[in-house]
């Protein structure tokens, strides 16, 4: 038999029984250690919702798409792209020689019937004139009365302001275009609030009400925070099977419109076996617990999951109910004796 094919097996049992000599005697030393004093939790199986990430878009709350509703050439646009305007600012004033024209003609009308009327009523009373023509006459007032009140209202529309305070968004014409009835100007966009606006799976949308919480990330802006549902689409859009929903933007979260937006929305829930954060510590790429056994520490190496506040699923490593410690203290050993605190 050749010697070297004995030499393999005897000297792998030899570390084997030299490798268990070497965990007894530290079991015997970490025995030998006084109790470590600590505090321990149960580990549980939890049933938790599973979260699906959609995107979304932060949007202002207030925003409005400013239209002309004369036509005529643009003379002024006193303000420039990204400034801030207040409520009834002049945002864009129109040429509108003709209703400026009309509104005379108009008057000119009033003033007219207003005579008549005056001297219909002069001769009524003194038996010159009949009933019926100053009824006429009254009639014919209030009309041109409209029609100055309707061009005076055309003429205002030359003059386009702005219906809140905010920024101007985008300018889609400028001085010298010739602006006409429903044809986009500018847009603004307030600045008192936000929204993320998101399309939601529409198998996930049946379950939600408003009110309910999603956790919100801004990557850009470094931001993130619990939004509230404020609005929710009644249908699903037939090309993306997603529902609109509009989710709050706390105040103090500095957010732009237009950014990325990254959202939470809760799904079906699993059970899941979770640990307090506290217990789990790091050594290197490995994730460790003690458990407080019946003859003392015992140390796992685990895989965690997902963290939930002060909790982390706990995918390998440990089983339900059994003791975590605690922020385990500096120096803790495997065998060492356990003094649970209260």
């Amino acid at each position: 038999m050749n010697p070297a094919r004995l030499s393999l097996p005897l000297l792998s049992v030899a570390l084997i029984v030299g490798c268990a000599k070497k965990t007894e005697l530290v079991a015997d030393a970490a025995a030998d250690l006084p109790p470590a004093r600590v505090r321990v939790a149960i580990v549980r199986i939890e049933d938790t919702p599973m979260f699906i990430e959609v995107t979304g878009t932060v949007r202002p709350v207030q925003h409005a798409q400013i239209a002309a509703k004369v036509m005529g050439a643009i003379e002024e646009m006193p303000f420039a792209l990204g400034q801030r305007v207040k409520a009834g600012d002049l945002l864009v004033k129109i040429s509108a020689g003709e209703i400026s024209a009309r509104v005379l003609q108009a008057k000119s009308q009033l003033n007219q019937a207003q005579r008549d009327l005056e001297r219909e009523r002069d001769l009524l009373a003194k038996g010159a004139s009949t009933t019926d023509m100053v009824k006429g006459l009254e009639d014919r007032f209030a009309m041109t009365q409209a029609m100055v009140v309707e061009a005076e209202v055309m003429l205002g529309y030359a003059m386009v302001r702005a219906p809140f305070e905010g920024v101007v968004a985008r300018k889609m014409s400028d001085i010298g275009d010739l602006a006409s009835p429903g044809m986009p100007l500018l847009e603004i966009e307030g600045t008192g609030g936000f929204q993320v606006e998101a399309g939601i799976p529409d198998s996930l949308a049946a379950g939600l009400s408003a009110g309910a919480p999603f956790e919100v990330d801004v990557p850009v802006a470094g931001a993130h925070f619990t939004g509230s549902l404020v609005e929710l689409s009644s249908s699903a859009d037939p090309s993306t099977r997603t529902v609109t929903a509009k989710l709050s933007v706390p105040a103090g979260n500095a957010v732009r419109s237009g950014q990325f937006a990254r959202i939470q929305v809760p799904g079906a829930s699993v059970r899941s076996l979770f640990a307090p954060v506290a217990a789990v510590s790091t050594l290197g790429q490995m994730e460790r617990v003690f458990v407080a056994g019946s003859g003392g520490a015992v140390l796992r190496l685990v895989k965690t999951g997902a963290v939930r506040g002060d909790r982390v699923e706990i995918l390998a490593g440990l089983s339900t109910d059994e003791r975590v410690v605690l922020n385990p203290p500096v120096g803790l050993r495997e065998g060492q004796r356990l003094e649970v605190q209260p």
